[in-house]
């Protein structure tokens, strides 16, 4: 059966946020949209909110006042769902219960014709539990928007077990229509996005548990990274209560999977009461005005002169011990076929992370993060060897100044910061392909569109390297002795597959 849904009657049921954006998108299209909700008044008052909204829009020059004009007499307010006999589509925004929405589903498929597409704008709720139940389940489709809907690009088009693959390219084809970029997605708990990061807050999470770095330092380095917010912060502005109950529904929907166990550090936030920047302190304090949080600087001192410095391996951070050796007038060596990568002061080491601890590597060896992109004056954890004398412990970090970085020192854990931070982001994404969640350029759209990623977890993989990666992930594993670092069969066979292609 097919599906032309492009100039379609709409119909939304829920005007809270969501709701009403999604209406907004859908008459900006140029389709009629009726609006309901079941709360009296409700759907009246959004719109209400929506004509402020535009109307400001116009008096700043960013929206004509015949765009606006148009788009608000396309939206129309119902009282009773039964007015919206005639749509070709519905999308539903309300409660994130399964119980509503199968109902409010089963109760549409009286009204409306057989050929309606039915759509849920679910983040978390299976689509096939959903159509359980309807008349048509084939017609049931996810299509779940991010907040802000107007000006968030990326939608997830859901598909569970019945879902008509007819209805789910109609749903695409019209994201497009509506200026935005869809994803096809499996019905699987936590669909693409909330999925895939449910790393960048848990590993930050368990940093926190071992005590191994303060917020404002995880913070620093992953904003480094190219992140806009880092995960402590951007829990704050989520709200803890929020993100902790999406993290036990994705650990609960996976049959308690050790990789997605939420974290006691969060928990205890929740209990008492300090949701982030709603409750006025998380993390952070907000009573006073908020600003990025940032750890303190680490002044470089002037470095001796060294007798001896070689610069090891090859590769970009290679490159730029290079150049910045070269800048500072030092004289060194190249040993470009050495195993790891870093710098070689007189007998000691400063080595670009592997996975491993500092100590785990020998007695004078420090360890930095990975430098993905990170431009120069940005925040890079580092360690020390539990073994390492005080004076390499002071040099090391001076190195890294030299380099150009400002060094945040952490405690000595495998993979630091953002190196086990990515390592975890794209072993997720690569699961999510090889269990038909989503395909590669999907995953980095989705990633990149919806949480504003600076990549996709499959561009940092080209990035880095795939043995990197799994180095990484394999220190993670020995070190922690549990499943929740275990490597992802497709990652593991993925040396195998860039030989086959090449």
């Amino acid at each position: 059966m097919t599906h032309t849904l492009i100039g379609a009657p709409v119909l939304v049921v829920g005007a809270g946020i969501m709701g009403a954006g999604i209406a907004q998108v859908a008459a900006q299209a140029g389709h009629s949209v009726l609006l309901f909700d079941t709360r009296d008044g409700a759907a009246a008052q959004a719109k209400d909110k929506l004509t402020q909204t535009l109307e400001g829009l116009a008096a700043k020059g960013k929206l004509s006042a015949e765009a606006v004009a148009q788009t608000l007499s396309r939206i129309i307010t119902i009282a009773a769902l039964e007015e919206a006999a005639d749509v070709g589509l519905v999308v539903e925004a309300i409660v994130e219960k399964l119980d509503a929405k199968r109902g409010l589903f089963q109760q549409l498929e009286a009204i409306v014709a057989a050929d309606c597409v039915l759509a849920s704008n679910t983040s978390s709720i299976s689509v096939t539990a959903i159509a359980n139940g309807l008349q048509h389940p084939q017609r049931l489709v996810g299509m779940h928007f991010f907040n802000p809907v107007p000006l968030m690009k990326l939608v997830e088009v859901v598909s569970g077990l019945q879902t008509d693959a007819a209805v789910a390219s109609s749903i695409f084809e019209l994201s497009k229509v509506w200026g935005k970029v869809p994803v096809h997605a499996r019905s699987t708990p936590g669909f693409i996005v909330n999925r895939i990061a449910r790393p960048y807050y848990a590993e930050s999470l368990a940093l926190l548990q071992e005590q191994a770095a303060t917020p404002a330092v995880l913070d620093a380095c992953l904003r480094s990274a190219g992140f806009r917010m880092g995960p402590c912060e951007l829990m704050d502005l989520i709200g803890h209560d929020t993100n902790f109950s999406v993290t036990q529904s994705v650990f609960e929907a996976n049959f308690y999977d050790k990789r997605f166990v939420p974290s006691l550090v969060q928990r205890e936030l929740v209990d008492g009461g300090l949701l982030g920047r709603k409750s006025g302190r998380g993390f952070y304090d907000y009573a006073q005005a908020v600003s990025a949080p940032e750890p303190a600087v680490v002044e470089p001192v002037a470095l001796p002169t060294a007798q001896l410095l070689r610069v090891h391996g090859q590769g970009p951070v290679a490159d730029r011990w290079v150049a910045a050796l070269m800048q500072a007038g030092q004289a060194f060596l190249r040993v470009p076929d050495s195993d790891w990568v870093g710098l070689g002061v007189e007998g000691a080491q400063l080595r670009l992370t592997d996975g491993r601890t500092a100590t785990q590597l020998g007695v004078e060896v420090s360890v930095f993060d990975l430098p993905l992109n990170a431009p120069s004056g940005a925040a890079l954890a580092w360690a020390s060897s539990l073994r390492a004398s005080p004076a390499w412990t002071r040099a090391a970090p001076r190195w890294l100044a030299t380099l150009g970085f400002k060094p945040q020192r952490v405690a000595d854990t495998p993979a630091l910061v953002v190196a086990r931070t990515l390592a975890m982001l794209i072993n997720e994404a690569a699961d999510a392909v090889q269990q038909g969640v989503c395909t590669q350029d999907g995953a980095d759209a989705a990633m990149k569109l919806g949480v504003n990623y600076p990549a996709g977890p499959f561009e940092w993989l080209a990035q880095w390297s795939t043995p990197a990666v799994l180095g990484v992930l394999d220190a993670l594993d020995a070190h922690y002795r549990g499943e929740r670092y275990r490597v992802s069969p497709w990652l593991r066979q993925r040396p195998w597959m860039d030989v086959e292609s090449s």
